[in-house]
């Protein structure tokens, strides 16, 4: 596929969709922590960023192989990403009513630690993960895809905690 602007408009669209969830994190993470540093911004941001790049590039991989090597599975593959994806939202619905029970009690806030951030980065990941399965079926270039959705959402995430630390101080 040949680079243009209709592949970086395309690509920079997509990348805002994916980004939203991202977007939303860093904009409560920002409220939570009202003095948190530039470089905690940014590390926060990249990190949402990196998975957000390399889950697109993991669905695409695994297509992939499981093409080339089980070639006779290729018609139920959007049936396992069907049930992969059900389950892990699943997951997530469980554990949020679960932790609404914690929250009532009254659970400070605390700030984000690595371990939750990568939680965190994952989660909010999951819906890329299912478009690079998709770029797997088009003609897509597929590093170039990639870089433009991870640097979409490196900007919205910064945007989105520089948002949340200015509505603190409002």
């Amino acid at each position: 596929m040949e680079w243009n602007v209709l592949f970086f408009l395309n690509s920079a669209l997509l990348g805002v969709g994916l980004a939203m969830d991202a977007f939303s994190v860093s904009l409560a993470n920002g409220l939570n922590e009202p003095h948190m540093k530039k470089n905690k911004s940014c590390g926060i941001a990249g990190v949402f960023a990196f998975f957000q790049a390399l889950m697109p590039m993991t669905g695409w991989i695994c297509v992939h192989t499981i093409v080339e090597y089980f070639h006779a599975f290729e018609k139920f593959i959007p049936w396992i990403a069907l049930i992969l994806l059900a389950f892990i939202g699943g997951k997530m619905v469980i554990e949020a009513v679960r932790d609404k029970d914690v929250q009532e009690i009254g659970a400070k806030d605390l700030p984000l630690d690595h371990k939750e951030m990568l939680l965190l980065a994952v989660a909010t990941s999951i819906d890329a993960l299912a478009v690079g399965i998709t770029f797997a079926f088009l003609n897509v270039s597929i590093m170039e895809a990639c870089l433009i959705i991870g640097c979409t959402t490196f900007v919205l995430s910064v945007i989105g905690v520089v948002v949340g630390l200015s509505l603190i101080h409002i």
